[in-house]
């Protein structure tokens, strides 16, 4: 058996020496490579991924051309895979590598994906509420089950890799395209290390424009809800139409009223640049995956067959 382990790299120029030796010392009894991936992090960090692969063969080296995110930096990794097995991590060390022993063994108990499930997360109350309030909003809107618990690490068979790779949409979320190409899943509980004060990439703004973009390209059901409002306000109109009119009839109103006018004006306007702006958000999405640009560019490699 072959492992790959595949780790974006961000600002981890401090911990990548620690990362790679306690990786080597817990997969040492199998074949395996590292697979380092640098966002184009703004410190030194494929500076030391270059020292790193010099002195470990077994360690490989991609530097992005610029930084395309988390998930496009997982996708140049799985390119680049030969693994029979390939372990996601992220490279903080809140993923333990010493659990990587423990998630290969449920896979050989026939499974093809082993999720690692944070049982104790060791994060702020500041991070663990926005991570609830980004997933539990994102199931909403998706209309699929989204457990906060368990994120990126994780081990996956070649098969699965492959048919993960195989997915070329522009839009990349790597935990939703896991649940959706199936096979055998299940999770085991992991213990979830502390970030010991290392500030995490993913502020509100970029959480925010994150599930906006998976919601987009995962579901329709802010169309479906943009439809379902309409349909309310239209049969609110058509409610509020009947009774002017019936008190029109009765002679109850000599002069439209001008607050129900305005009234009228602001809340239809309001929900058609709703509707059109939900819209030209998903043509807008289409516009870009029909160009076909490269899911990320690399700028150098190291390592491996350079």
């Amino acid at each position: 058996m072959t492992l790959s382990i595949v780790s974006p790299v961000y600002r981890a120029e401090n911990i990548l020496d620690e990362l790679v030796g306690r990786i080597k010392a817990s997969v040492s009894a199998v074949d395996y490579e590292i697979i380092l991936i640098d966002d184009y992090s703004p410190d030194k960090s494929w500076e030391k991924i270059e020292k790193l692969s010099a002195q470990h063969p077994e360690i490989k080296g991609i530097k992005l051309s610029r930084n395309f995110g988390q998930h496009y930096a997982i996708t140049a990794g799985l390119d680049a895979a030969m693994g029979d097995w390939v372990v996601v991590m992220d490279c903080d060390l809140q993923d333990r590598p010493e659990e990587i022993p423990a998630l290969l063994a449920k896979a050989r108990e026939g499974f093809d994906v082993v999720l690692a499930r944070r049982a104790d997360r060791q994060d702020g109350f500041v991070k663990r509420l926005s991570s609830k309030l980004f997933y539990r909003t994102l199931a909403w809107l998706t209309g699929s089950h989204q457990d906060e618990s368990i994120a990126n690490f994780g081990v996956y068979s070649k098969a699965v890799i492959k048919e993960i790779s195989g997915m070329r949409e522009s839009i990349r979320y790597f935990p939703t395209m896991v649940r959706w190409v199936g096979f055998r899943q299940t999770a085991i509980d992991v213990i979830h290390a502390a970030n010991d004060g290392r500030q995490s990439s993913y502020n509100f703004k970029r959480l925010f424009n994150l599930a906006l973009d998976i919601m987009l390209a995962y579901s329709d059901k802010p169309i479906r809800l943009t439809i379902k409002l309409g349909l309310g306000v239209a049969l609110f109109g058509f409610l509020f139409a009947a009774y002017t009119l019936f008190r029109y009839l009765q002679g109850d109103i000599i002069v439209a009223g001008y607050a129900s006018l305005i009234i009228s004006l602001w809340v239809l306007t309001g929900f058609l640049l709703v509707t059109l702006g939900m819209v030209g958000l998903y043509v807008g999405k289409t516009f870009e995956g029909v160009k076909k640009r490269p899911i990320y560019i690399v700028e150098k490699r190291v390592g491996g067959e350079e």
